[in-house]
């Protein structure tokens, strides 16, 4: 089994942090830093539960202003990269809400080798439109890290972190630094661009539908953003969104051949293979199956997985997939019928059942 990933806080991480900080605050008291990070109710916390106690514990053992913490913190965090050092960002969103200028430079310094994603919600969330003006600021910055905070932080859904509902009603204060980042070069921008126009797609499609219709073409880069900004409504089997990426109708291809397990035990492959004919060439086809989970009320649950996206100048294709039942901390399994589904430019055209077993018993 993988390592949790709040295991990443182990004590040698911790007395690193602490022999650091020392460097920069003679009076830091390691010994009882370290025994107060491994305290009693250590080991029931979470990964982001952990980040936030390191932070309490920081700010319990810096006695000074909240100032010169920082002015401590940020060449610390110069030796610490990766999610794993989110606790510098953390504590910046619990003790410095109320000192917004001296924040903001902390979570500069601290994007750069980790990501200030979630911390700058807090201060959006509290400052609106003078966050965002920094952000804007940081769109122009030279480094890639800063203008990726300034599209990543703002999105209307990122995961793991605090809702910003306002911009999922209306993310037109989004789109304006999205527009100042379109023709950015750096593909950590670009992908920050896609996953924040993602989320408004789901909230939003039109608005991401529009965005793809005025910038589709322009660039190869702009058109990789806008190909991946739409991966939902392209799974969704949006008319719109298919039509701009030149996905038409099907109505010339039949599937042959289709062969699939008509069971398959709980923690085996489902597998199932089909072929695409046509008189003609198969043309621009994006490739889909589903498969329609049986859940624990009984009702079924689709969901959507590519199979390809490419242009086809033959007139037949053959694919074989295999899917696991094994069960995993993100999906369990449920005994009992399910369904395979194949899809072509949006269009289910051909379904079946089949059904999971348990043989363990």
């Amino acid at each position: 089994m993988a390592e949790q990933l709040k295991n990443v806080y182990t004590e040698e991480y911790i007395s690193n942090l602490a022999n650091e900080i020392e460097i920069y605050y003679k009076k830091f008291e390691k010994k009882s830093f370290i025994k107060a990070i491994f305290d009693k109710p250590w080991e029931h916390l979470e990964l982001k539960q952990r980040m936030r106690h390191i932070a309490l514990m920081l700010n319990k053992f810096l006695l000074i202003t909240y100032e010169k913490q920082l002015e401590i913190l940020k060449p610390v965090s110069t030796k610490f990269s990766g999610f794993e050092a989110m606790f510098f960002q953390d504590f910046v969103e619990v003790f410095g809400l109320d000192d917004f200028e001296n924040s903001m430079k902390a979570l500069e310094v601290f994007t750069i080798d980790s990501s200030s994603e979630f911390a700058i919600r807090a201060f959006i969330l509290k400052y609106e439109d003078k966050t965002l003006n920094q952000m804007k600021l940081w769109a122009k910055s030279e480094n890639e890290h800063l203008r990726r905070l300034s599209c990543e932080g703002c999105r209307p859904r990122l995961p793991w972190a605090v809702a910003l509902p306002k911009f999922k009603n209306d993310p037109s204060k989004v789109l304006e630094i999205i527009e100042l980042l379109k023709n950015d070069k750096s593909k950590y921008v670009q992908k920050s661009l896609a996953n924040n126009l993602n989320d408004i797609s789901k909230d939003n499609p039109q608005i991401v539908i529009d965005f793809v219709s005025k910038n589709l073409g322009i660039s190869k880069d702009l058109d990789w953003i806008c190909k991946h900004a739409s991966r939902t409504l392209l799974k969704k089997g949006d008319k719109k969104i298919l039509k701009l990426f030149d996905y038409g109708t099907t109505s010339h291809i039949d599937i042959r051949n289709f062969k699939y397990d008509s069971s398959v035990n709980l923690g085996d492959y489902f597998t199932f293979s089909f072929d695409l004919n046509s008189l003609e060439t198969l043309g621009n086809l994006r490739v889909e199956y589903a498969i329609y989970y049986k859940k624990a009320n009984s009702t079924n649950s689709k969901k959507v997985f590519m199979i390809s996206q490419n242009e086809h100048k033959t007139k037949n294709k053959s694919f074989i997939k295999k899917l696991s039942f094994k069960d995993l901390t993100t999906r369990k399994h449920y005994l009992g019928e399910h369904f395979v589904s194949i899809i072509l430019n949006g269009e289910e055209k051909i379904k079946r059942s089949f059904v999971l077993n348990d043989t363990s018993n």
